[in-house]
C-alpha cells in the first residue's frame, strides 16, 4: 500500500497536484526489473484527480474518486484515506528527517484490460527520513470494498518509508502479457 500527495501542479508532467493510495498484494514469478521486488496486481486505486484516475483506468487500473491527506507534526505523521468524506484508512507513523539514503528502484504492477492482463513498470526514486516506524495501520470502515484488506493483527509491517522529496515515472514502460 502506497499514501501520498503531490502538492503542486509543478511537481507533474500534466497531471496536476492529487492524491492518492493505491493497494497491490505481491505476486510471485512477475518480479520487477531487478529481479528482486515482486510484482503486485492494483485491487484499489484510489484517487482525487479525475485526469489521473482516467490515465490509470485507460490501463485497466481500478481508480476510484477518492482523497488522501497527510499530516507531520513533528514526529508524527498521518496519512488518511477518505471516500465520500469517510475516514476509511489511516496510517499513524513516527517520523524523523531526511537522511543520506536515496532509495530507487522499479515497481511492476499487474492489471487487466480488455480481457489482457497489462504490466507497467514504475521507476521510483526517494529520499527517505530517519527513523520511520509505523505505529498503527487502520481499516476504519467495514462496509467499503477496501476493509476486506485489512492487516493483520498484531500487524506487522515488512518494509516502509516516508519521503517529502520522491520522484517516479508514470509509467516507464508498458507492455502486454500472454
Amino acid at each position: 500500500m502506497n499514501q501520498y500527495v503531490v502538492d503542486d501542479a509543478g511537481q507533474t508532467s500534466g497531471f496536476g497536484a492529487y492524491s492518492l493510495t493505491y493497494i497491490g498484494p505481491d505476486l510471485s514469478g512477475v518480479d520487477a526489473p531487478d529481479g528482486v521486488t515482486p510484482g503486485r496486481w492494483w485491487t484499489h486505486y484510489v484517487n482525487s484527480s479525475p485526469v489521473v484516475r482516467a490515465y490509470a483506468a485507460a490501463r485497466g487500473v481500478p481508480a476510484t474518486p477518492e482523497r488522501t491527506t497527510i499530516e507531520v507534526r513533528g514526529h508524527r505523521l498521518i496519512a488518511t484515506t477518505e471516500a465520500d468524506g469517510v475516514p476509511v484508512i489511516r496510517t499513524t507513523a513516527r517520523v524523523g528527517r531526511t537522511g543520506d539514503a536515496v532509495n530507487r528502484g522499479q515497481l511492476r504492477y499487474l492489471t487487466r484490460l480488455d480481457g489482457r492482463l497489462l504490466s507497467g513498470n514504475y521507476p521510483f526514486v526517494a529520499e527517505p527520513v530517519d527513523p520511520f516506524e509505523v505505529e498503527s495501520l487502520e481499516f476504519l470502515e467495514p462496509d467499503h470494498p477496501v476493509y476486506a484488506l485489512r492487516p493483520a493483527d498484531p500487524l506487522e509491517i515488512v518494509w516502509g518509508f516516508y519521503s517529502p522529496r520522491a520522484s517516479f515515472a508514470c509509467p516507464g514502460g508498458e507492455s502486454a502479457i500472454g
